[in-house]
């Protein structure tokens, strides 16, 4: 599931070419720019993304994950929701917690610093950094902690129960408070409190 840090001399780059096609993608992708286009809303069609990333219209669970991948690259994050966009139609997406589910996480030593990789249920692979920062939240019923991860333009990732222990097994307590902290891209991120 998820990988130490590599001795071998593989760079930051290879290594996300490699984790996306683990992750099915056949060759890497270019996003389409969503951020660019403009078109007037066309309503709701009965779309939902679950807190498991499993994405359904009307009741129906989509069977074609390809179809899942290709509707995940034009999903938008907008102030007032979620949004299927292409330069013509814009279409309401229900998303009941994050719209990606973090799948998988590994480590890698580039320039000197721990880095910290997340695979999402759709291919995308992102290094944890200021851009792509992790941050938790902690349910005040339950107190059980969900850690997210910004993939692009507002869109995140909830990891998942296995990519989270994974990531708090990497951990350290942070010198002189009562927290938990990974390292990567030179930044640390808080992960949770000691017990």
């Amino acid at each position: 599931m998820s990988n130490a840090i590599a001795p071998n001399a593989t760079s930051l780059a290879e290594l996300v070419s490699t984790l996306q096609v683990e992750a099915g993608l056949e060759k890497p992708r270019s996003l389409p720019p969503v951020h660019l286009w403009n078109p007037d809303p066309c309503g709701d069609i009965g779309l939902e993304i679950r807190r498991d990333g499993s994405w359904w219209q009307d009741g129906v669970r989509f069977s074609r994950e390809k179809l899942v991948r290709l509707f995940s690259t034009i999903l938008r994050r907008d102030p007032d929701g979620h949004y299927l966009v292409t330069p013509h139609e814009k279409v309401v997406v229900k998303v009941e917690d994050s719209p990606f589910l973090g799948v998988r996480v590994d480590r890698h030593e580039s320039d000197g610093h721990q880095v910290i990789l997340v695979t999402t249920n759709v291919g995308d692979v992102v290094a944890v950094d200021a851009e792509h920062p992790l941050r938790v939240e902690t349910d005040a019923r339950t107190g059980e902690p969900s850690t997210y991860v910004r993939v692009r333009g507002g869109l995140e990732a909830r990891l998942a129960r296995t990519a989270w222990y994974e990531l708090v097994s990497w951990a350290e307590q942070d010198a002189g408070a009562a927290t938990m902290s990974v390292a990567s891209s030179g930044i640390r991120f808080a992960v949770g409190k000691t017990a």
